[in-house]
């Protein structure tokens, strides 16, 4: 008898559920998709239920659960009622990967950007927006990589809430909180940085081009923002690799393209087994399967 079909469950905490995302599970290979919107974790335990109790154990690899929407917060809520909801000791559970906003998928892609550059280990990077679902992630995964991860925001304290919690998944990591708000600030951060990511909200300038240009030690400087003003003046969205002023550049759009092909592979990843977990470091795992980018 042939394989059962592959169903991914799109679990969307949005009103209206992402297009993208659905867009890139069909690309993926799926066979259906099963779409719910508005989705909180009161909602979750008859829709995993549905899930597991379907299907014999040796046909549930061929079922996984996507967690999307535009707050993190509340995806990774809902992911914790997913997870509660399976029955792992009698082996009722399905793979789940969480990417709401595209927070993993493009704090990998930016990553692997960097990493074509520079060697993690030994590098010291700025992370803008640091205290962001993108920027924390991007963090996040340079701290378990060995770099010194310096992580910025206007608000010193946010800052280190976010430092405080990226220590929480990486106890080792090396981060430390760094005010940018003021024209003093931010050129003591960038006097230690080789690697510059801005990951804050869509149109606010976060390095000019002039303070950009003044540091000459700055080896790769990643933009995730394509909304105009872009995050990083002077980087256009399209940059992929592109050289300016002494840096390699990268932007949104560029970035962009490495994070499809991690999203796309992450979702197939889903149905090789029925117990497997894709968050940030496992998705950074998997893009490292692609060799150069």
């Amino acid at each position: 008898m042939s394989e059962k079909r592959k169903i991914l469950i799109h679990l969307d905490t949005d009103i209206h559920a992402s297009v993208f995302d659905r867009v890139v599970a069909v690309d993926s290979g799926i066979d259906f998709l099963f779409t719910h919107s508005g989705v909180r974790p009161e909602h979750v335990v008859p829709m995993v239920h549905g899930a597991i109790f379907t299907r014999g154990n040796k046909d549930l690899h061929r079922t996984a659960i996507f967690l999307g929407g535009s707050d993190v917060a509340h995806g990774e809520a809902v992911l914790k009622a997913v997870q509660q909801a399976m029955i792992p000791k009698a082996g009722l559970q399905v793979s789940t990967m969480l990417d709401s906003n595209g927070c993993n998928t493009t704090a990998v892609a930016a990553v692997l950007a960097a990493e074509q550059h520079l060697k993690l280990s030994t590098t010291t990077a700025l992370v803008l927006g640091g205290t962001g679902p993108v920027g924390q992630r991007v963090a996040r995964i340079l701290a378990r990589q060995g770099s010194k991860v310096l992580v910025g925001s206007r608000d010193l304290s946010k800052a280190q809430q976010a430092c405080d919690a990226i220590l929480r998944k990486v106890p080792t990591g090396k981060v430390t909180a760094v005010a940018t708000a003021s024209s003093s600030d931010a050129p003591l951060a960038l006097q230690q940085a080789q690697l510059v990511v801005a990951a804050g909200a869509a149109g606010v300038v976060l390095l000019p081009e002039k303070m950009r240009k003044d540091y000459k030690n700055l080896k790769v400087v990643i933009d995730l923002n394509a909304v105009p003003p872009v995050g990083i003046e002077g980087v256009d969205p399209m940059d992929r690799g592109q050289e300016r002023d002494g840096a390699i550049c990268y932007g949104a759009i560029g970035v962009g393209n490495t994070k499809m092909k991690i999203h796309r592979l992450a979702v197939a990843k889903l149905f090789e087994a029925n117990n497997t977990h894709l968050d940030a470091e496992e998705i950074y795992d998997l893009g490292k399967s692609l060799g150069k980018l």
